[in-house]
C-alpha cells in the first residue's frame, strides 16, 4: 500500500497550503452578516475551502459557521474535525505570527499546531488516500470549524443540519490517543464594592489578560496616591524580594503598576506566570483599609495565590485517569464598583459538576462573591477496548514504532462536542507543547507524518 508515498509526493503543496492559511488572522472578531465569528475566520474557512475545491473535493460552506470537503459516498461517514479560529497572538515572536516562515525545518506562526497545520494534514492525508485509488466504504469528511477558541458554538449548528459522524477524530491534543478530557468550567466571579478606601490609596481600576483559558501575561493597576515616590520604592522592593517582574509608570495624574507573567494554556496553568495574582499579590501588601476591594485581593491572595489546582480554594479534586484538577485564573477587569474575575476550571474525568461546584460555592459563602455566566462543559471518557481506540492504537503502532499509550487531558478539545471522536496527535510525545504560546510552531516532518498517520487513520475507519 503507497499511501505513505503519496503523501510524500504532496509534500510541497501541504507545506504551501498550511503558509496560506497561516497568513490569515482568524482570531474572533465582531459578528457581521455573513460572518457570525467576524471576517478572520470567515475568511479562513474560505480559504481553506479554496484548496480543497483544488484538490478535486466536493465543499460545502454553512454560512461561514463551518465547512468541509467531502469524498465518496454512502449514508454513513467518519470525520476528521479540525478548528481554523486561532487565540489572539501576545507578545514574544521572533518571527512574525502570521507570515508562516519557515526556519531550521519548522513553519512559525499562530495556529501552526493549534489547529492548521494538523487539520490541513487530514485535508491533504484524504486526497493521498485518493491518489492511491482506495476503496472505501464509507463517505470521509474533512471539518473546518471556525469557533473552537470561543466556545464551538460553530458545532452546534452543524449539527443542527447534518447528522454525526459514526467514527473520527480531531488532531488538537497530543499523541498517542487522548482518551478522556477533562470537565471543563469557565465563569466569573464578581463582587460589588460598595465599601471604598478610605485612606491615601485608591485603585481606579485593575485590567489583565485576556481570555479565561489563557494564563494571563499581563495585568495593570491604575492608582491614585499622594505619595507617589513612596509607592515606587514599594513596588521596587517587592519586585526584588519576590523575583515579579513589576514596574511602574506615571499616566494621566495615576501611578500604573504593570505585572508582566508568562502566558500558557489554561489547561497547563504550572507553565505560565499568572501576572493577575504577581499583582495581587503586591497590592495585598497595600494600606487599602477594610474597603471591598481589600478583602476582594486578600480573599484571592489566600485561597488561590500561585496555586495551579485549588487546593486552598476545596477544589483539589484529582483520580487516578486524568490527575488533578487545573485551576486558571484568566482575565481581572475591575473598576471601583465592580470587581469582576474570569476563570477556567477543568476537573478530573471521573468527577462531577456538583463534586466541583458544592465546595465552591462552600468557599465564597458569605464573602458577597457571586457567580456568574457560567459555562461547562461535562467530562469525556473512552474506555480502553471501544473500537475507535483500537484502529488508533493500531494505526499509532504501525506508523511510529511507538507504545499506543491512553492518555486523559485538561484541554478541551471538539470531541466533547462532535459524538464518535476523540482526540488523536498532532504533538508527538517529547515535543514540547507551544499552543497558545509565542513563537508556535510545527516542524515540518512532524507534519509530514501526521498526514501519513492520519491518512491511515481514515483508511481504517472508512475501508
Amino acid at each position: 500500500m503507497d499511501i505513505n508515498n503519496k503523501v510524500d509526493a504532496l509534500r510541497e503543496q501541504l507545506i504551501e497550503a498550511v503558509q496560506n492559511v497561516i497568513k490569515v488572522k482568524s482570531v474572533e472578531g465582531k459578528s457581521e452578516v455573513g460572518m457570525p465569528f467576524g471576517e478572520g475566520p470567515a475568511n479562513a474557512l474560505e480559504t481553506v475551502l479554496e484548496i480543497a475545491r483544488n484538490l478535486g473535493f466536493k465543499v460545502v460552506n454553512l454560512d461561514n459557521y463551518v465547512g468541509y470537503a467531502e469524498y465518496g459516498d454512502g449514508d454513513e461517514y467518519i470525520a476528521a474535525l479540525g478548528h481554523l479560529d486561532v487565540v489572539p497572538e501576545g507578545d514574544g515572536w521572533k518571527y512574525p505570527p502570521y507570515d508562516a516562515e519557515i526556519h531550521d525545518g519548522k513553519i512559525y506562526g499562530r495556529g501552526t499546531t493549534d489547529d492548521k497545520g494538523p487539520i490541513m494534514s487530514t485535508l491533504f492525508a484524504l486526497k493521498a488516500i485518493v491518489d492511491a485509488k482506495l476503496p472505501l466504504s464509507k463517505k470521509v469528511r474533512i471539518i473546518f470549524g471556525t469557533n473552537e477558541e470561543s466556545g464551538s458554538k460553530e458545532l452546534k449548528y452543524y449539527l443542527d443540519r447534518e447528522k454525526p459522524p459514526v467514527a473520527g477524530f480531531t488532531p488538537d491534543a497530543e499523541y498517542p490517543i487522548i482518551n478522556g478530557e477533562k470537565g471543563i468550567t469557565i465563569f466569573d466571579f464578581v463582587k460589588d464594592l460598595k465599601v471604598k478606601p478610605q485612606g491615601d490609596i485608591t485603585i481606579k481600576y485593575i485590567k489583565g489578560g485576556q481570555k479565561a483559558n489563557m494564563v494571563p501575561d499581563y495585568c495593570e493597576a491604575g492608582i491614585k496616591v499622594d505619595l507617589k515616590s513612596s509607592l515606587i520604592e514599594n513596588c521596587e522592593q517587592f519586585a526584588e524580594r519576590t523575583g515579579y517582574n513589576l514596574k511602574t509608570e506615571e499616566k494621566d495624574n495615576m501611578l500604573i503598576v504593570k505585572s508582566y507573567g508568562v502566558s500558557a494554556h489554561g489547561s497547563l496553568p504550572h507553565l505560565g506566570k499568572n501576572a493577575i495574582m504577581q499583582l495581587f499579590s503586591f497590592l495585598g501588601e497595600l494600606d487599602l483599609g477594610s474597603s471591598d476591594i481589600s478583602k476582594f485581593i486578600n480573599f484571592f491572595n489566600r485561597y488561590v495565590g500561585f496555586e495551579v489546582n485549588g487546593e486552598s480554594f476545596g477544589v483539589g479534586l484529582s483520580d487516578d485517569i486524568s490527575g488533578k484538577l487545573s485551576f486558571n485564573l484568566g482575565v481581572a477587569d475591575i473598576n471601583e464598583d465592580e470587581a469582576r474575575l474570569t476563570l477556567n476550571l477543568r476537573y478530573p474525568v471521573t468527577k462531577s459538576y456538583e463534586d466541583l461546584m458544592n465546595p465552591l460555592n462552600d468557599r465564597i459563602n458569605g464573602t458577597g462573591i457571586r457567580v456568574e455566566n457560567m459555562q461547562h462543559q461535562g467530562p469525556l471518557y473512552f474506555k480502553e477496548d471501544h473500537p475507535l481506540i483500537k484502529t488508533l492504537q493500531k494505526v499509532y503502532r504501525e506508523q511510529t514504532g511507538d507504545e499506543p499509550k491512553l492518555l486523559a487531558i485538561g484541554g478541551g478539545t471538539y470531541a466533547k462536542e462532535m459524538p464518535n471522536i476523540v482526540a488523536f496527535g498532532p504533538i508527538f510525545p517529547g515535543k514540547p507543547d507551544l499552543d497558545h504560546q509565542a513563537n508556535e510552531y510545527i516542524e515540518v516532518e512532524d507534519l509530514i507524518l501526521n498526514a501519513k498517520i492520519y491518512a491511515h487513520t481514515i483508511y481504517e475507519l472508512a475501508k
